[in-house]
């Protein structure tokens, strides 16, 4: 399972910017006003040697009548407990207030791992203030400045050690994990395809309340099956279905080699879609894209192309994925849904001779080089794959450190027209020869 950090507190004390230094991005709106960060952000960060979730909740508000902060409060309630470990921000230049106080009961009580960040220490003074935050009884105080990241190594070096590092047996069936948003039709497509009621199904969001593992054999297919749906019954906590139906996601993901990430097609793809489509990509899975409901859509022979323009729009860079128009309730092409599934699962294993790809590829580079910069010209000499769970490739060249981005796009797509990489990330790296 994949391990989920999750950081808490009240509004304004900065978790967003810790959250965007470690995932490296400005993806989280930082803002002096409170209560900015009402989606849940979720984005992978590395410290040494692992790889782990970022979960940025919103500012937890206690006993508000907004119905924003009522939902932020379940969803900071649910983030505690699915995750491995939980950074607890405060804010050292306001110091402990109320609801610290209340936030730190709650932690207690959740018997996770609970690292305190007194954050916004930028001197030595505000450094002894920090002390009193060992009045909440969660052990040690990690001085920090999210803005600058002094400290955060330190706090990182002890949140990895919590990680759990359990050696899972080796499955060697592929394994597909079918994701998506509540109510999009996840369990109907395992019960059609398994041609039996395995999962219950309803028009209620969030009936599934765990992930679902099934070993699918017939038809000449063998593999497991996972349905992510992913709800649990709560108690005292009115069930936040969408964003719990994440948490679950998340670490599901972590295990699968190719995402089945199913679509509504009446509502189409929405930000959490693309969230956790990027994450997909970020781990190097493999993609196939689903448009359920398809029946119900008044169309015309353009409707399909249109339709999937307009997804691979919202999804640029990576667009290489195929998309597959179903109706679980009809039976339409969900059998097409699992060939698609290990047709990715194929390329994402596929390993390309040296000698076949500098035969080929080089002739292209020759003909169209990368751009010389600063008057420098830009040889690529050679080419060859890693050896890796998923596509990778290395290229020498003598000034690795002026190939753009755009040369690389370039380079992508040419892999990707040559040798059939859809549905796959490709990772290129450049190497001094």
């Amino acid at each position: 399972m994949g391990n989920i950090v999750a950081i808490v507190g009240r509004p304004n004390v900065g978790k967003s910017t810790l959250y965007n230094r470690l995932t490296e991005t400005r993806k989280a709106i930082v803002d002096d006003m409170s209560g900015v960060t009402r989606d849940r952000h979720y984005g992978v960060a590395e410290w040494t040697d692992k790889s782990f979730t970022v979960i940025d909740t919103g500012g937890y508000v206690a006993n508000s009548e907004d119905v924003f902060e009522i939902a932020i409060r379940e969803q900071v309630i649910i983030a505690i407990e699915e995750a491995t470990a939980i950074i607890f921000m405060v804010d050292v230049v306001t110091g402990t207030t109320d609801l610290d106080d209340e936030i730190a009961g709650v932690l207690r009580r959740s018997k996770k791992p609970v690292f305190v960040a007194a954050n916004k220490v930028d001197n030595n003074m505000l450094l002894a203030q920090s002390a009193e935050f060992y009045g909440f009884g969660l052990g040690e105080v990690y001085c920090i400045s999210s803005m600058t990241g002094s400290g955060t190594g330190e706090l990182l070096d002890e949140v990895v050690k919590t990680f759990e590092d359990v050696e899972e047996e080796k499955n060697e069936l592929p394994v597909y994990a079918i994701v998506g948003r509540p109510n999009v039709g996840k369990s109907s497509m395992i019960n059609s395809l398994l041609g039996r009621q395995r999962n219950i199904v309803t028009d209620i969001a969030g009936t599934t309340r765990d992930s679902i593992h099934i070993h699918y054999k017939q038809f000449g297919h063998d593999f497991m099956l996972v349905d992510t749906a992913g709800l649990r019954k709560k108690t005292k906590v009115r069930e936040n279905i969408e964003f719990y139906s994440v948490m679950r996601t998340i670490k599901a993901l972590e295990e699968a080699d190719v995402i089945i990430l199913m679509l509504d097609a009446l509502e189409g793809i929405e930000s959490q879609d693309i969230n956790i489509f990027h994450l997909a990509e970020k781990n190097r899975k493999g993609v196939v894209l689903v448009v359920n409901k398809w029946d119900l859509v008044e169309k015309d022979h353009k409707t399909a192309k249109e339709y999937e323009k307009t997804i691979k729009e919202k999804l640029a860079p990576f667009t290489d994925v195929p998309v597959i128009f179903t109706s679980v309730t009809e039976k339409q092409r969900i059998f097409k849904t699992i060939e698609s599934a290990q047709k990715v699962y194929e390329n994402r294993a596929k390993k390309i001779s040296t000698s076949k790809l500098n035969d080929i590829l080089l002739p292209i580079i020759e003909k169209t080089p990368p751009p010389a910069t600063k008057g420098k010209h830009i040889k690529i000499k050679y080419i060859t794959q890693i050896n890796a769970s998923s596509p990778m490739f290395a290229f020498f060249c003598n000034l690795p450190q002026y190939i753009k981005e755009p040369y690389k796009r370039f380079l992508e797509n040419k892999l990707r027209e040559h040798f059939d990489f859809s549905g796959v990330p490709i990772q290129l790296f450049f190497r001094q020869k």
